[in-house]
């Protein structure tokens, strides 16, 4: 097995405005089931809303009405303007998992759910960009007043930890707190629990991920040796909730290791294995379907049609993941609070609709390394989707192989972490198990 070898840091990265052609025609079409299944959601969405009409029954049973956020109504084509996503990964302990999970499962806490896993996939106007902007659970907010299904209302608060949000008024307090703080409406939400995960990584046959350095974290039970592994079931979740074995050992390192399952699903689920396999393709997206809570507002399959089309053409690197712009909080060192500067300019920049120059580092916690494909190790997966080649260039500070952008590109402040999904990650993991 050869030597990962990781790219110099300082790169600056261009997410740009290109059109890359895929062999498969249905290919483009697609990558909404990629970016949505990477963020654990859309995929299933996007499926259904073209082909699986039958199983949305279920799927919209338990409907979320999300508090202070405008209608979009559904129409003929891709969905007009811009348009924000968010979907909340959560803790919950369904008894069929319940014993994998221990005490968080067996405790005095186990009748609460969390909201551990915080997305905002935002899906900018023409020329179509996605950019997947990830909050750290431990990211410390003011919380506004929020009401939950018993009709009990809490009062706002001025500073809470983020992942605290769903126990006040479930998905729609945490969206209710994430358009407040980033001034973004988000008409569109869903949440996925831990065994959601499970089910949907099982059900595409796992999931390619790169470990530089090993994994050894005995508090999520995961143990990886350098090199690529297939993770699905059980090993996939402890895969995304290690914090311990990647990089410092802190959530934003965490972040950055999610980020890397979440580009490598993309190319994952836009690989003949699963586009060319009906079987795979329906057995996805039931179980996406069955395995989510949506808002009303995506219980319609026009809108999840629309949505699909709003994405299909956009290429792998204008697909942007980012981690919420944070600095440490002076009264908690284990807590983060907003680095406000940072994150008006990331919301300044979004609403220009230019291409994202990333000029920071991939992980504000070490948690990956940008590697060169040509220098992965030679366990590298051979059956790579055939219009991945050439998005993926190799991140070198000297030769990044990708084209002048075809606009003016918006330089992020270096405070605010990322990577695209034309790059090659792998998780910059540690045997101490302990962070």
């Amino acid at each position: 097995m050869s030597t990962i070898k990781p790219a110099k840091r300082g790169r600056r990265t261009v997410a740009r405005h290109g059109r890359l052609t895929s062999p498969h025609p249905f290919a483009q079409l697609m990558k909404v089931v990629a970016v949505a299944v990477a963020v654990v959601l859309v995929a299933g969405l996007g499926v259904g809303g073209y082909v699986l009409y039958d199983l949305t029954q279920s799927y919209t049973a338990d409907a979320i009405e999300l508090e202070g956020q405008s209608d979009v109504p559904p129409d003929i084509g891709a969905i007009e303007g811009g348009v924000n996503l968010f979907i909340a990964g959560t803790d919950k302990c369904e008894p069929e998992y319940a014993d994998i999970f221990g005490d968080r499962c067996t405790g005095p806490d186990s009748a609460s759910e969390l909201n551990d896993v915080n997305m905002l996939v935002h899906i900018s106007d023409e020329p179509r960009r996605v950019t997947v902007i990830s909050f750290p659970r431990d990211l410390m907010v003011p919380i506004p007043s929020c009401t939950d299904a018993d009709g009990t209302t809490s009062p706002a608060m001025t500073k809470q930890q983020i992942n605290t949000t769903f126990s006040y008024g479930g998905l729609s307090c945490t969206v209710k707190t994430i358009s407040e703080l980033s001034g973004q409406d988000i008409p569109f939400a869903a949440t996925v629990t831990w065994g959601g995960v499970i089910e949907i990584t099982n059900a595409i046959g796992g999931v390619d991920v790169c470990v530089s350095g090993g994994i050894r974290d005995r508090y999520t039970g995961l143990d990886l040796t350098p090199g690529v592994h297939t993770i699905q079931g059980v090993e996939a979740l402890q895969f995304l909730r290690t914090r311990h074995g990647v990089g410092d050992g802190g959530d934003l390192g965490r972040i950055s290791n999610q980020q890397q399952y979440m580009s490598r699903l993309v190319k994952k689920l836009v690989s003949e294995d699963v586009l060319s396999n009906p079987g795979t393709l329906y057995k996805l997206a039931s179980t996406a379907l069955n395995s989510i809570d949506p808002s009303t507002s995506l219980t319609n399959p026009l809108t999840l049609a629309q949505i699909a089309l709003a994405v299909k053409d956009v290429p792998f690197d204008e697909i942007t993941f980012i981690q919420y712009p944070t600095v440490a909080d002076p009264v908690d060192a284990n807590r983060v609070i907003p680095n406000k500067s940072a994150a008006t300019a990331l919301w300044d920049a979004l609403a220009t609709n230019q291409p994202l120059e990333l000029t920071g580092e991939a992980s504000q916690g070490d948690g990956v390394v940008v590697v060169d494909p040509t220098g992965a190790p030679t366990a590298e997966p051979t059956a790579e989707p055939t219009d991945a080649a050439p998005e993926a260039p190799a991140p070198t500070e000297s030769a990044t192989g990708v084209p002048a952008p075809t606009e003016s590109a918006v330089a992020l402040p270096d405070s605010i972490a990322g990577v695209t999904a034309a790059q090659e990650t792998c998780s910059n993991g540690n045997l101490t198990g302990i962070g």
